[in-house]
């Protein structure tokens, strides 16, 4: 056991492979970690760095430190031509000193490469452990530290190969605190269930449907619940739509279904439950979000637009989630999303819409509604409330006009974009929203405040 911060606090498990490194390794490593932030002592290849660099977000950083330079003109040429080349630092001198440096600077890294062969290996590998450069979660990747097949040891001059991978375990329940202040172990300390905030947004294991999702903010949702782990039915008046985005999910290894349903017909909604059910078992997770939105001034409005607005806006809504709400009751766990508007707060201007505005303002007191009668039966219904969503239907050169209009009233000075909504229905459909029922989450840059 390692001891790191807070004694006995944590754990390191040790993996050590024997094979040639290579760049594609490297960026292998920085892919699964999900790494954002590096930090390289030693001699690395400048290709090898380039690589990871590559592998890296555009906010991505890499801290490549070494006593002396070693990268040669070519490496560096490499770095100016190429656009991930502004992601790598190189910091030369010697490295205690540059340890101590981004220790002063309050870094911590994802990945730490060291290599082994280097004079004060080990302690720059007990610098790194003592005093939190690592990020939780965070992977060491020692180089050379196989001799002939031989665990690595230290001043000797044969040549080493191979790699050890050295990560920080999750605290043990069991694990003895030494600290000179009190440590109180309760669910905040160890994680709700022993699970860690992250983890507790994941969908892994459930099922999911998106109505609507064939475009726009139904295919913004769609994408990030199959994203957090859920298995995903694609549901959309156009079936074609519908499997385009199934396409998409499946391209990203993400389980999904196409299918077609008229959320106003009865028959079609039970349909469309029924076929997931057949396919995946259960639903655990209803995302109801298809809508429409017909303008006309008031005294205009027709009974057939009002009827065709209320049919899938709030009709479709009620069906979708009393079809998904009987498994779900059933079972005793499940979590209904709907999507209202900003319009159900103010009353959007210039565009005339009093069909939509009131058919959102209908989802808002049904959600309410559902919410507070189902809770304690282990199903939690909310909604969400987007304000001007950026999409292909407001682009037209006509709207312009009209969009800049909306932008005067926008305190963040633009439209929504539909991954502005993805984390929201991530949040809603996880277990870490448990405690949350018949709320409207409002996401629309402020608009609604003035």
């Amino acid at each position: 056991m390692h001891q790191i911060g807070v004694k006995a606090l944590t754990e390191v498990e040790v993996i050590i492979l024997y094979f040639v490194l290579s760049s594609q390794i490297f960026r292998m490593f920085v892919h699964m970690i999900r790494a954002r932030k590096i930090l390289l002592i030693g001699k690395l290849k400048g290709c090898s760095i380039l690589a990871i660099a590559e592998e890296l977000p555009d906010n991505g950083k890499i801290f490549a430190c070494a006593e002396e330079p070693y990268l040669g003109v070519n490496s560096q040429e490499a770095f100016d031509y190429s656009s991930d080349g502004k992601k790598i630092s190189m910091r030369v001198g010697p490295v205690a000193d540059t340890l101590e440096a981004l220790h002063a600077e309050d870094e911590h890294f994802d990945i730490v490469f060291i290599d082994a062969d280097q004079r004060n290996a080990v302690q720059y590998y007990s610098f790194v452990m003592d005093n939190h450069l690592l990020s939780m979660d965070a992977v060491i990747c020692v180089e050379n530290t196989l001799m002939k097949g031989q665990v690595y040891l230290e001043n000797v001059s044969d040549e080493n190969s191979g790699l050890s991978l050295i990560r920080r375990s999750p605290v043990p329940p069991d694990a003895v605190i030494e600290s000179k202040m009190e440590v109180v172990k309760d669910d905040v300390f160890w994680g709700c269930s022993r699970r860690r905030i992250l983890e507790r947004l994941r969908l892994d294991g459930r099922v999911a449907y998106v109505t609507g999702g064939g475009q726009g903010i139904g295919r913004a949702f769609a994408h990030a619940l199959g994203e957090a782990g859920a298995k995903v039915a694609v549901v959309d008046l156009v079936l074609a739509k519908a499997e385009a985005v199934a396409c998409e999910l499946s391209l990203k290894g993400i389980k999904s279904l196409a299918l077609a349903a008229d959320v106003s017909k009865p028959e079609d909604v039970q349909r469309m439950v029924d076929a997931i059910v057949a396919r995946w078992g259960t639903v655990h997770i209803a995302c109801n979000n298809a809508g429409i939105n017909l303008n006309s001034a008031s005294e205009e409005t027709s009974l057939e637009e009002w009827d065709k607005t209320f049919n899938v806006n709030l009709r479709g809504l009620f069906l979708c989630c009393q079809a998904a709400g009987r498994i779900m009751l059933n079972q005793g766990y499940g979590k209904i999303i709907n999507t209202a508007s900003m319009a159900s707060l103010i009353v959007p201007h210039p565009q005339k819409q009093l069909a939509y505005n009131a058919s959102k303002a209908g989802v808002v007191k049904l959600t309410q509604t559902l919410g507070a009668e189902w809770i304690d039966r282990g199903v939690k219904v909310n909604c969400i409330s987007p304000g001007i969503v950026d999409t292909p239907l407001i682009r037209s050169r006509e709207l312009r006009p009209l969009v800049r209009r909306w932008l005067a009233d926008i305190p963040a000075g633009r439209l929504a974009q539909p991954t502005d909504l993805q984390a929201a229905v991530v949040y809603l459909a996880s277990e870490a929203s448990d405690y949350m029922t018949g709320h409207n989450l409002v996401i629309e840059g402020g608009q609604s405040l003035w």
